[in-house]
C-alpha cells in the first residue's frame, strides 16, 4: 500500500534502517491518522536493530528512552521527529506506570501485541510496503471503535494511563468505547492516583482540546475517572440553578466547555479559556443556600478560583495557566449593560487587566450560550467590546504604565521611593480612569504635588 504522508527525509531515515539489513515498519498513530485522513506530524518507526545498533546507524541521534529500546532522530528540515524503537515485549507493570523489564524481539506481530488499542497495533513494512494488521485495528477504525488490544485489563494493567488515553481518543475522534475495554477502564479508575501528575494532565488537556470535549468529560464522570482527576465535580451532579431550566451544574460546565469556539484561538488560549468554562461554577455546590426555594450561589466565583488553583496546582499545569485560568474564573460574573459610564468602563478594564479582556469575553459568551442554548451572539457583549475597542484606540489609561509620569518623576518633586509613591501612582490612576484628560505630565505632577504636600498631611 501506499505509505502515507512520508517525505524524502523519511525515506532516507527508513532506507538506512534497511540498506544496513535491519527491517523497519511504520507504526502507531502515524498508521492510524492516515487512514482517518488527519495531518501526521511525527513518526514512528519500529526494528529489529538494537538500540546500539540504532545508535550506530544514525550517530547524531538522541537516546531519548534508549533503556527501553528507543531514540528519535531529527530531520534536517527538523519540520517533525521520527522515534525509532527496537521490537519488544514488555514484563510487569508492579506500579502501572513503567514495565519491570522490556524484552528486545525480533517479530513485529509480537511488538504490536503490547499496544493499547487496535488502532494503534497496525504497521506498514517501508521495505515492501506490506499492511500488517494482526488485530483487526483497520476494521475498528471504519467501525469508530476504541478497543484494547486483546485482554483489555491485561493492557490497563500494564499502564493505568490508557484508560484515560481510551477516553482521550473518543473524544478526539468522536468514536466509541468497546464494551469490554470501558468496563476495564472503569475498573482501573482509581489508579490513575499511581500516575504521574504530568502524564494525566496531558491526556486531560487533549480531551480538553478537542472538537466536542464533553464527550470525554462525561465519560471521565461516568468511569469515576474524574473522581481522581477533579474530585469537586461530582459534587456538581444534581445541583438545580435558576435560570439553566432542567440542567445541573455539572452538565451546565460540560456545555459551557463545548461553547468555547476553537476558531482563530491559539492552542494555549483555547485551552485557558476551556479550563475555565470548566471551573467557572464548580464552586457553586460548597455556596449554595435555599431560602425556601429562592436558591442563591453568593460569592461562588471565589470558591471556584481557588478549586481551580488546588486542581490545576495538583496537576501540574504550569504556574502562568494556573494564574491565567483563575484570573477569568474570577472575574466572570460581571453584569455589563448600556447604562455603564465611561469611568466604570475604565475600572472594570483597570481590574481586569486589557491583556484579560478578549479571553474573558470568551468565557463569558461560551456562558451565556450555555445557559440560553444559543445563539452565538450576544449583542451587549459586542456593545462592550466596540466601547473598550475605542477607549483603547483613544490610547486612554486603564494601568499604572499608561500614565503620563512614572516614579522617576514623583522623585524628581520630591515623593521618596517607599510604599507612599505607589499609593501616590495608584491615586492619580484612580483621577484619570474618572477623567481621562488629566493624563498630562503636567496635569498628573500638579495632582501629585497638590495630594503629597497637601497642608493636611504636612501638619501630620
Amino acid at each position: 500500500m501506499k505509505i502515507p504522508g512520508t517525505d524524502a527525509e523519511f525515506r532516507k531515515i527508513a532506507e538506512k534502517l534497511i540498506k544496513n539489513g535491519h527491517e523497519a515498519y511504520l507504526v502507531g498513530g502515524a498508521v492510524r491518522d492516515a487512514f482517518l485522513h488527519r495531518k501526521v506530524t511525527d513518526f514512528d518507526i519500529a526494528t529489529d536493530a538494537p538500540p546500539w545498533r540504532c545508535m550506530e546507524i544514525f550517530p547524531y541521534a538522541i537516546p531519548t528512552g534508549i533503556q527501553h529500546g528507543t531514540i528519535t532522530v531529527i530531520p534536517r528540515s527538523r519540520a517533525y521527529k521520527v522515534e525509532i524503537t527496537t521490537f519488544r515485549t514488555e514484563g510487569a507493570y508492579s506500579d502501572s506506570r513503567h514495565p519491570d523489564s522490556v524484552k528486545f524481539v525480533g517479530d513485529i506481530v509480537m511488538d504490536l501485541s503490547r499496544r493499547d488499542f487496535t488502532s494503534n497495533a497496525m504497521a506498514i513494512d517501508l521495505a515492501t510496503e506490506a499492511f500488517v494488521d494482526p488485530f483487526e485495528g483497520k476494521k475498528d477504525l471504519a467501525r469508530k471503535l476504541i478497543k484494547a488490544v486483546g485482554e483489555p485489563q491485561e493492557r490497563f494493567r500494564e499502564d493505568a494511563l490508557r484508560a484515560i488515553r481510551a477516553i482521550r481518543f473518543s473524544a478526539q475522534l468522536q468514536f466509541s468505547i468497546d464494551a469490554a475495554t470501558l468496563r476495564a477502564a472503569t475498573e482501573f479508575s482509581a489508579s490513575l492516583l499511581k500516575i504521574s501528575a504530568e502524564r494525566v494532565r496531558d491526556e486531560f488537556s487533549k480531551i480538553l482540546l478537542s472538537r466536542r470535549p464533553s464527550v470525554g468529560l462525561e465519560l471521565l464522570v461516568s468511569t469515576t475517572m474524574a473522581d481522581a482527576i477533579i474530585p469537586e465535580l461530582r459534587a456538581c451532579q444534581g445541583v438545580s440553578q435558576p435560570m439553566h431550566g432542567e440542567k445541573d451544574v455539572l452538565s451546565h460546565l460540560f456545555d459551557t466547555v463545548d461553547a468555547v469556539i476553537a476558531d482563530g484561538l491559539p492552542e494555549e488560549r483555547l485551552l485557558v479559556v476551556r479550563l475555565a468554562a470548566l471551573f467557572h461554577d464548580i464552586g457553586k455546590p460548597a455556596c449554595m443556600s435555599d431560602d425556601q426555594g429562592d436558591i442563591s450561589f453568593y460569592k461562588h466565583e471565589f470558591e471556584s478560583s481557588n478549586i481551580a488553583r488546588d486542581t490545576l496546582t495538583r496537576l501540574k499545569y504550569p504556574n502562568a495557566i494556573i494564574d491565567a485560568v483563575c484570573h477569568l474564573v474570577r472575574h466572570h460574573m460581571f453584569n455589563y449593560d448600556s447604562g455603564w459610564t465611561d469611568s466604570a468602563l475604565r475600572r472594570f478594564v483597570a481590574r481586569v487587566g486589557i491583556d484579560s479582556i478578549p479571553d474573558l469575553f470568551e468565557l463569558r459568551l461560551a456562558d451565556t450560550i450555555a445557559t440560553t442554548g444559543g445563539p452565538h451572539s450576544w449583542p451587549l457583549l459586542e456593545e462592550f467590546r466596540s466601547r473598550i475597542a475605542s477607549m483603547i484606540e483613544e490610547k486612554q489609561a486603564f494601568s499604572l504604565k499608561d500614565l503620563a509620569v512614572n516614579g522617576e518623576d514623583l522623585a524628581a518633586i520630591g515623593v521618596p521611593r517607599n510604599k507612599e509613591m505607589g499609593a501616590l501612582l495608584s491615586e492619580l490612576l484612580d483621577a484619570v480612569l474618572d477623567d481621562p484628560s488629566l493624563n498630562t505630565r503636567e496635569s498628573l505632577l500638579k495632582l501629585a504635588h497638590a495630594h503629597y504636600f497637601s497642608l493636611d498631611r504636612l501638619k501630620n
